[in-house]
């Protein structure tokens, strides 16, 4: 077994060597003066079971194109199995035709993925379910909920502590943590007026006196989440904390999230934090490199990856 890392999320690759007790495959991902990709796997990797580690967050086209060009260097080195580990699946927003002629670019991602080589692909909390079906090949969707929910258990020990979805898109994703903590679900009803603006209408259950926790796999501008975080306070909750897999935080989000009623908002390193990110107050890091590197060493051993979240 050989573990690979580009370049979007290198900690998160080397904690998921230590966890394996494994090194880093050498690689030369570089760029030519035009900014070309050029791609050198530095070590023999024929026969080889590979695992490379990139997530296509920001910037999503450099990154998902060093992917696509290590995926063939490794094809044309004859390893035995590679496979796209993608702990962020970026594109995964556009898995639908939302108006007409527009793509769905996540389809066209797996296409691409697919015909650069990987044999099969493992990422975590993708945004739609249906996304696997646009795969050819197998891919492991890895749940964020068992480590959140050791970490809510620990913070929250004895507290009163309702899930809540911050849209009715989200409610499945959101009663499946409650399911875990046997807690109560709550729903926000959302109207979103224009792209990157939304509006909270009502709140679906009582909130009141209670430590609420919204649950999202996508953190992006935010605004949904600072919405109903405000809209939570007002009802009577007594905190609001946010859960979310991905931290995307574009723009103005960190912002938006310290002067926000959130007393806390925990991301995974599923996307490499940025500096203003590692620095806010009320936004708290929860590494998933022990999910990946046990998902990968099942993978690698031939057994049951479902049965981690049983």
């Amino acid at each position: 077994m050989r573990i690979l890392a580009c370049n979007s999320n290198r900690p998160l690759a080397e904690a998921v060597c230590a966890y394996l007790n494994l090194p880093l495959t050498k690689a030369s991902i570089r760029r030519f003066s035009d900014m070309e990709v050029f791609v050198e796997i530095e070590e023999n990797v024929r026969g080889a079971d590979v695992f490379v580690i990139q997530s296509t967050s920001f910037p999503a086209n450099d990154n998902l194109m060093e992917l696509l060009v290590t995926l063939d260097a490794l094809r044309r080195g004859s390893a035995r199995r590679i496979t796209a580990v993608m702990p962020y699946f970026g594109y995964a927003r556009q898995d639908r035709k939302s108006g007409p002629r527009t793509p769905i670019s996540a389809k066209l991602v797996a296409n691409l993925i697919t015909v650069a080589g990987a044999d099969r692909v493992l990422t975590v909390d993708l945004h739609a379910g249906q996304i696997q079906g646009f795969f050819d090949i197998p891919l492991d969707n890895l749940y964020g909920a068992p480590v959140f929910a050791k970490h809510i258990l620990e913070k929250y020990h004895g507290e009163d502590v309702m899930m809540v979805s911050p849209d009715v898109g989200g409610v499945v994703r959101a009663r499946a943590l409650a399911k875990r903590l046997d807690a109560d679900l709550a729903i926000i009803d959302k109207r979103r007026e224009r792209a990157g603006m939304s509006e909270v209408m009502n709140i679906i259950g009582d909130v009141e006196d209670r430590h609420c926790i919204l649950v999202d796999d996508i953190v992006d501008s935010a605004g949904t989440l600072c919405n109903a975080a405000a809209a939570l306070s007002e009802a009577g909750a007594v905190s609001v904390a946010a859960y979310v897999t991905h931290g995307v935080l574009s723009g103005g989000a960190v912002a938006r999230v310290t002067s926000s009623p959130l007393t806390s908002m925990v991301i995974t390193d599923t996307i490499l934090a940025t500096e203003a990110v590692r620095v806010a107050a009320n936004i708290e890091p929860l590494t998933m490199a022990p999910l990946l590197a046990e998902a990968i060493h099942r993978i690698a051993e031939e057994k049951s990856v479902s049965s981690l979240f049983n």
